[in-house]
């Protein structure tokens, strides 16, 4: 099986401020790699969450996680180029200053909930981004990673999908995922940009500020509040730790086979809200929860099957719910306790 070093080698993150941008940077970088990051913070960022106009929830604790990805950032001295990747000549001359080998796109709005209440502006952060990154890469770029999501399948009709299963995206989301799953390959097909395309699932991990029901929990159940679950629990998602995913695609540059390729990037096994909920209750054993009406437009999910990961590029995930996201609450209990000291 033919693989490269990662050492070295020069990757640009678009949108690479996010939950999964940084933690990625930072792994890539403890490799030897030369990352670079092109973020606007705007879009669920240090950006939205300072502006006065912008309702959000516990704007002050996701400001000081938000900060706290900056620090370790700089910590690191791994550059962050503060740009719209909607302009498309500045993002243009920012990959032509910037020469990277591999360009990971990741611009996007991240939330299924969001995209459906606000098209246009979902259109313009994620769609529009990745045309402009598509055409910044098509001449000089070695490799380009887009990654798309699990929400491109829709309703799983079978208790496991893998890449071959029909999608039959489910509301702006998904369809705009998928919709940039086409662009990519068509940018292969026209110019011969390799590329590589990873469908995630359900993250969770440590600073992250997109509201995911993991993080949800955890939030509620550090403030008193009660957890609440969409349906009656047995609703399974493949929970996917941060940790598991950066490997990943680490496996995803270094491993040539990984190129013109679609990877589900997922733990590999479907596990219920239920399941999530009754690890919260280990560790906080007077939580309350309360169950509401599934929203339609939230699609029937489950596994996600990683054999084709496991194959070509050694893919092989080592944090199950009960290590993953026990890790994760205690680093937020630790975070969560500095805050209010």
């Amino acid at each position: 099986m033919s693989t490269t070093s990662i050492s070295s080698k020069r990757i640009c993150l678009i949108g690479g401020a996010g939950f999964i941008g940084h933690n990625l940077a930072l792994h890539l970088h403890s490799l030897g790699a030369e990352v670079s990051i092109i973020d606007s913070l705007q879009v669920n960022n240090l950006m939205a969450f300072s502006s006065a106009d912008v309702e959000a929830v516990n704007r002050d604790l996701y400001l000081s996680i938000l900060n706290e990805r900056q620090r370790l950032l700089r910590a690191a001295k791994i550059p962050v180029f503060i740009q719209d990747a909607r302009d498309y000549q500045v993002l243009g001359r920012l990959i032509g200053q910037i020469k990277p080998q591999v360009v990971v796109q990741l611009a996007a709005v991240s939330h299924a909930n969001k995209s459906n209440k606000d098209p246009y502006s979902t259109f313009d952060h994620s769609f529009r981004t990745l045309e402009n990154a598509l055409d910044a890469s098509r001449d000089n770029v070695e490799h380009f990673i887009f990654f798309s999501s699990s929400m491109v399948y829709g309703h799983f009709k079978t208790p496991s999908v893998s890449e071959e299963t029909l999608c039959e995206p489910l509301g702006i989301y998904g369809a705009l995922k998928y919709g940039g799953e086409k662009l990519v390959i068509a940018y292969n097909q026209v110019f011969n940009l390799p590329y590589t395309i990873v469908r995630p699932s359900a993250l969770y991990g440590e600073r992250c500020v997109s509201r995911r029901v993991g993080q949800i929990f955890i939030e509620n159940a550090l403030t008193g509040k009660e957890i609440t679950i969409a349906g009656d629990g047995t609703d399974c998602l493949d929970f996917t730790y941060i940790g598991d995913l950066v490997r990943g695609i680490e496996n995803v540059i270094t491993h040539d086979a990984a190129k013109n390729q679609i990877f589900n990037l997922t733990y590999g096994e479907g596990r219920s809200l239920a399941d999530m909920a009754n690890i919260m209750h280990d560790h906080f054993p007077n939580l309350e929860v309360h169950y509401v009406k599934k929203d339609n437009l939230t699609p029937d999910r489950g596994t996600l099957d990683i054999s084709k990961a496991r194959r070509l590029i050694d893919f092989n995930p080592q944090f199950p719910l009960e290590r993953g996201y026990v890790d994760y609450i205690n680093w937020y209990k630790a975070f969560f306790a500095a805050q209010s000291s």
